[in-house]
């Protein structure tokens, strides 16, 4: 399903806000721009835009409440910016509900790449075949949705809703990324580096560098996942830890006899 190509910049300072929208509008984006975060947050509530980008440090609300607010309401890709480049000040921003987070100064060329990489996320995952007999029972609808299904848990590609056990779940767009490649790949392990691959729309060829931040960010989506899937990791119904290597899908449940 194609989405209208918006962005919101927010941003206080004048001369970096005007820097985003040029490299958002060579991409191809029609930019709406705010100097903080009240307005910020009435202009994603007006366009529904396709990505945001966040400036940590605003007067005021900071990026950090921010994203927290937008996403409580909004699908859209939150890009957090900052100064603060301690890996602590990373992991609040996505456990705040961010996407990605930027350490200022940037090149505009590394943020134009990490958005592209966002938008070209891979949508189809594994085959039908190959996931239902992993794990999730896939399957195609009479509009070509791939539907998973797993233990009370139907996660639709092509709609992107998630339902447990009838209930909608609201997930940041890279919490259900990981949840569909999860259910995809069924039984079969997928590490942190190949999960940090596949959120920068990447596959993996054993050659790419993926940082230990870039891996401690998937360790934050994933617990931010299981939260709202209310799981314990000592005790998972959908995902499990394989420890020192990264995540796979439980086991389905038995049939009844």
């Amino acid at each position: 399903m194609d989405e209208a190509r918006i962005a919101v910049v927010v941003e206080d300072e004048d001369d970096i806000r005007a820097l985003l929208t040029a490299v958002l509008e060579q991409a191809g984006f029609d930019v709406h721009g705010a100097a903080n975060a009240t307005h910020g947050l009435e202009l994603v509530r007006a366009h529904n835009p396709l990505v945001t980008t966040l400036d940590v440090n605003m007067p005021g609300m900071d990026g950090f409440e921010a994203a927290k607010r937008i996403r409580a309401e909004s699908s859209t890709y939150i890009v957090m910016l900052s100064a603060r480049t301690e890996e602590i000040d990373a992991l609040q921003g996505l456990e705040a509900g961010a996407d990605d987070y930027i350490a200022k100064p940037f090149r505009p060329r590394e943020l134009r790449a990490r958005i592209d990489a966002m938008l070209r996320r891979p949508r189809q995952h594994a085959s039908t075949t190959a996931a239902a007999s992993s794990g999730a029972a896939t399957t195609k609808t009479d509009d070509s949705s791939v539907v998973h299904e797993h233990r009370g848990l139907v996660l639709n590609e092509s709609t992107r809703v998630v339902t447990r056990d009838g209930d909608d779940l609201e997930l940041t767009r890279s919490e259900f990324d990981i949840l569909a490649d999860l259910l995809a790949s069924g039984r079969r392990v997928r590490s942190k580096s190949e999960l940090a691959l596949m959120l920068r729309g990447e596959n993996s060829t054993g050659v790419e560098y993926v940082s230990e931040s870039d891996a401690r960010a998937i360790e934050v989506h994933v617990a931010n996942l299981r939260r709202k899937l209310g799981e314990s990791p000592a005790d998972p119904r959908w995902i499990e830890t394989v420890r020192g290597v990264g995540y796979r899908l439980t086991h389905p449940e038995p049939s009844p006899s």
